[in-house]
């Protein structure tokens, strides 16, 4: 019998769909996410146009492989966390490869969504939720707190005191209550998720893909250095959009039909 995946890639026209099938509840660790970085990395190069992160299996994440944090407690400080070149966690540096990824990535959430997993979703750039998913930064009950970046990501959404509150009480959330906070994008219907996931998907795919890059650089420069870095990051991320097919075909769409009827083929 063949081994399910831990990742399973599949495109549907310019999406590229992953699916998380992590028995028994997608425990985030080294396994995961370098099944997530190795398919990210070959959808992108497929010609990938907008990413959709999923779960086959009952919850979107139940958090981070406990026996690493066994492990990690009892190793001596100096071997505590591996770091990269860069001198951050190399769980950080995943978050950062989907927060830079060139094209937009949508998690779609079901079940429970805790601890590190709710990290990865918040690394995504639209969260939308089953409205009977679990969803909460649980580290606290284990003596711990969000270990992957959680907190500072929880606070460029929804503000400092909610992000404290999530992760000092260790409770866990119903979707509508996190996207009335901002920390999601939007709650749906159980059986609306599937369609509704990908419909926003397909809309972003379909979109002018070097703008929405831009789009992603700019927003990530003034969440992490501020508005006057990214006042003088712009002119230098927005050329490649002068250049693109994308702009010609959207200028002369406009121009014949009006807004909103431009077909982008994403250079």
């Amino acid at each position: 019998m063949t081994e399910e995946p831990l990742v399973r890639r599949e495109h549907h026209g310019p999406v590229c769909v992953l699916t998380m099938g992590y028995r028994p509840y997608n425990l985030v660790g080294p396994k995961l996410l370098g099944a997530l970085t190795a398919e990210l990395k070959l959808g992108l190069e497929a010609g990938a146009r907008a990413v959709l992160l999923c779960s086959s299996l009952r919850h979107f994440s139940a958090g981070a492989d406990l026996d690493l944090f066994e492990s990690r407690s009892e190793a001596p400080p100096p071997a505590a966390a591996a770091t990269t070149k860069s001198g951050r966690s190399s769980t950080v540096e995943f978050l950062r490869s989907f927060e830079l990824a060139p094209v937009p990535i949508v998690a779609s959430v079901h079940g429970v969504c805790l601890g590190g997993g709710f990290e990865l979703a918040l690394a995504c750039d639209y969260v939308i939720a089953a409205k009977s998913a679990k969803i909460g930064s649980v580290e606290a009950t284990l003596g711990l707190q969000p270990l992957m970046g959680g907190i500072q990501r929880q606070v460029q959404r929804g503000g400092m005191a909610r992000a404290k509150e999530m992760s000092l009480l260790g409770r866990r959330y119903d979707p509508e209550t996190l996207e009335r906070w901002g920390m999601i994008n939007l709650a749906v219907a159980d059986e609306l998720l599937e369609s509704t996931a990908m419909t926003i998907a397909q809309e972003l795919a379909h979109g002018p893909t070097l703008a929405h890059g831009a789009t992603k650089q700019l927003a990530y420069i003034a969440a992490n250095e501020g508005v006057l870095a990214a006042d003088e990051a712009m002119a230098d991320i927005q050329k490649p959009i002068w250049a693109s097919e994308d702009l010609k075909l959207g200028l002369a769409s406009f121009r014949k039909n009006g807004p909103g009827m431009a077909k982008f083929v994403g250079r």
